[in-house]
């Protein structure tokens, strides 16, 4: 089984981020068999520099060009079609993959036949080093789909998933700030198993904005059709499914200190590790 990377970059991303992301999938103790790289619209000189550079000590980046910038989902959607292996391992343009990641994951699903999208844990942090928690996920696969009918159970930047599943549950698609989510719901009402590994697989740069991107109106309606769906797929019975709605509405409307409250105290812990 070969390792395909899916990254999707944009012209706003800091370009020492995205050459620290690069390198990082580039020297791992097992090397991916390509990058496929999406370009989210024009680059700066500066990104298309830090590409070019990469390339030289890794050639098998692939890319695609879009001529305007068409969102994530989209983006990953061209991705996942591009990618020429049976594993794909998602990463952001901004994150460091921790350097056994690819392997652990590898043999997981290796051992793991019957497992279609694999996580792990991510250690948050903040540039300035003011601020450090790690946010672990649930694991075997019960657990992983309960936890799912009521927050997404798996972080997006550490996934690897295998490519005929993924496209079986009907790909990415556009759906802002739930892309991940969407695709998780759908893959599991395909019957595929979902789980985490309880290692650390990277370290993700946050800041003050997460909290307000995670609210508003427009979040919470998509979030709510994205409750619906799972209903209807029959993820979620009437219970679970008006609960799962309730929670969302206190979670989306309320101010964003509160989120960020919650989003600490009870979604991550403290942690150097």
């Amino acid at each position: 089984m070969g390792i395909s990377i899916l990254m999707s970059v944009y012209a706003k991303e800091k370009p020492s981020y995205f050459k620290e992301a690069l390198l990082s999938v580039i020297n791992q103790t097992l090397q991916p068999d390509e990058i496929v790289l999406i370009k989210d619209g024009p680059l700066t000189d500066e990104l298309e520099d830090v590409i070019l550079d990469c390339l030289e000590i890794y050639p098998n980046i692939r890319t695609h060009q879009f001529q305007e910038n068409v969102q994530l989902g989209r983006a990953l959607q061209k991705g996942v079609e591009m990618c020429s292996n049976e594993l794909v391992a998602r990463m952001d343009t901004d994150d460091i993959a921790k350097k056994n990641r690819l392997q652990l994951q590898f043999e997981f699903l290796s051992q793991n036949k019957d497992v279609a999208v694999c996580g792990g844990a991510i250690q948050e942090f903040y540039d300035d080093g003011s601020y450090k928690s790690v946010k672990k996920m649930p694991q075997g696969f019960q657990n992983v789909r309960k936890y799912g009918k009521y927050r997404n159970p798996v972080n997006h930047m550490t996934v690897m998933f295998r490519k005929e599943a993924i496209l079986e549950a009907g790909n990415y698609r556009h759906y802002p700030k739930l892309e991940d989510y969407d695709l998780w719901i759908r893959t599991m009402a395909k019957g595929y198993k979902l789980d985490n590994l309880s290692d650390i697989l990277v370290e993700a740069r946050t800041n003050e904005d997460f909290y307000s991107r995670r609210g508003g109106a427009g979040y919470g309606r998509r979030y709510l059709k994205l409750r619906k769906m799972e209903h209807t797929l029959k993820i979620t019975n009437l219970f679970e499914y008006i609960l799962s709605c309730v929670l969302t509405i206190g979670m989306v409307y309320s101010p964003s200190k509160i989120r960020k409250v919650f989003y600490r105290k009870a979604l991550r812990s403290k942690g150097d590790n």
